[in-house]
């Protein structure tokens, strides 16, 4: 087939959005399919673009076995609710020459990914002119979680953006997200139910279970761990979804634990102020991004996974950074209520605080930390089930078969992208 994906963020973005197109579109190329991506300089989760990109500046390159087109984007350097949404527009905009550019090539399906959800007008119009279906796969809710977490606050804009949103789900051939619970809200934004589909977040698991020996022995002694230390390791994107202050506020009370250590990996718009709330603490370390390899390690060296979330996000986004957690085969105390989609992930392989009390966060820290026992027993769990659910090869085979089922439909045959929205 010939698969032209148009979305914000791709490599080489660390973490995020950015990591699951870049690894869908080389999976599919990969499998001898002719792959284009439709992009903006790789600026997250920083907020700012990466050396040797220019965001004023139309580029064409080659990723491995993916021609990439990168349109100019705007970065705001703080992202509140109303420079966010003049970000994302400012993509939609200017990716427009890139898009129709591709009208000659007449790709197969073109696979867009919200947010941002301002582009799917040019994708609708793009698929008219071209012929070629339309897959809309969303792996955050912008508009949602602007408003549950009051970036944007105006009644008459919520009900204009939730009325044009409804509208253009409607349109694309199919819509898919990240999870059960945001499935099922594209159902109540006005996507058919035969159209809806499930199409997790992926791991790799080789790779992770390769990092699980020798490779995070020697992470901890680069962290210069003592013996017999507990890591609590956080690490990903630090923004307003997560809620981080919690964590801060959790590493305060259990400063005079001996053995337990807190390491904050990552980057965003919330650092700053989460490196302020632990000023002092004397065993919470920080450290930037890593690369792909060291990032595995990390999450192996790890003891106890932290997943923060903000209670009006927690059934609006699925955090990404759960696969590698679960595949790392460590406990994740995370901030959710059992009911929510997160909640009942975890129900088995963690431990679940109600998001906001650190008190609640800082005890189940605790006692896990006691408790090695435990920690082994919950980590295999999650292990186990991201090998039942997340495993990349498996994921990808199946969005693999219902592209096939959506470019090429015979009315003979039972439609794989069925299968893939009853899993």
């Amino acid at each position: 087939m010939k698969i032209l994906m148009y979305c914000l963020n791709y490599a080489p973005e660390l973490t995020g959005i950015g990591k699951y197109t870049c690894e869908q579109a080389e999976w599919l190329a990969a499998r001898g399919h002719e792959v284009r991506v439709v992009t903006a300089p790789p600026y997250y989760p920083a907020w700012r673009v990466a050396e040797g990109y220019r965001a004023w500046r139309y580029r064409r390159e080659r990723r491995r076995w993916v021609e990439v087109f990168r349109a100019p984007l705007w970065v705001p350097a703080r992202p509140t609710g109303l420079a966010r949404l003049l970000h994302l527009a400012s993509f939609a905009v200017s990716s427009l020459p890139s898009l129709m550019l591709q009208l000659r090539w007449r790709p197969d399906v073109l696979f867009v990914v919200e947010p941002p959800l301002m582009c799917a007008p040019a994708a609708l119009l793009f698929a008219r002119w071209s012929g070629c279906k339309t897959w809309l796969h969303v792996q955050d809710y912008e508009v949602d979680a602007a408003f549950a977490l009051g970036l944007l606050r105006r009644p008459w804009l919520q009900r204009l953006a939730r009325r044009v949103e409804q509208r253009l789900m409607a349109r694309f051939d199919r819509v898919s997200s990240i999870s059960q619970a945001m499935v099922a809200l594209a159902r109540g934004k006005g996507a058919a139910a035969q159209r809806a589909a499930l199409l997790p977040n992926w791991v790799n698991l080789r790779e992770i279970g390769a990092a699980g020996g020798a490779d995070a022995t020697l992470a901890r002694r680069m962290l210069e761990l003592p013996p017999g230390a507990v890591l609590a390791l956080y690490a990903g994107n630090m923004g307003a979804k997560q809620g981080l202050d919690v964590m801060a506020a959790a590493a305060r009370l259990l400063k005079d634990h001996d053995t337990l250590h807190f390491v904050f990996c990552g980057d965003g718009a919330g650092r700053a102020a989460l490196e302020a709330d632990c000023a002092g603490l004397p065993r919470v370390r920080f450290l930037p991004l890593q690369p792909a390899a060291m990032f595995a390690a990390l999450l192996c060296a790890a003891d106890i996974h932290l997943l923060p979330q903000r209670a009006g996000a927690a059934d609006l986004v699925m955090p990404s950074k759960l696969t590698g957690m679960l595949a790392s085969a460590r406990p994740v105390v995370a901030t959710a209520q059992p009911a929510t989609e997160l909640g009942r992930a975890l129900a088995q392989c963690g431990v679940l605080v109600p998001p906001g009390d650190a008190p609640a966060l800082a005890g189940a820290i605790g006692t896990l930390a006691a408790q090695p026992a435990l920690r082994a027993h919950l980590g295999a769990a999650g292990r186990r089930w991201a090998e039942q659910h997340l495993d990349r090869d498996m994921v990808l085979g199946e969005l693999e078969k219902a592209l096939f089922a959506l470019a090429r439909p015979q009315p003979a045959q039972t439609s794989a992208a069925a299968r893939v929205s009853q899993e």
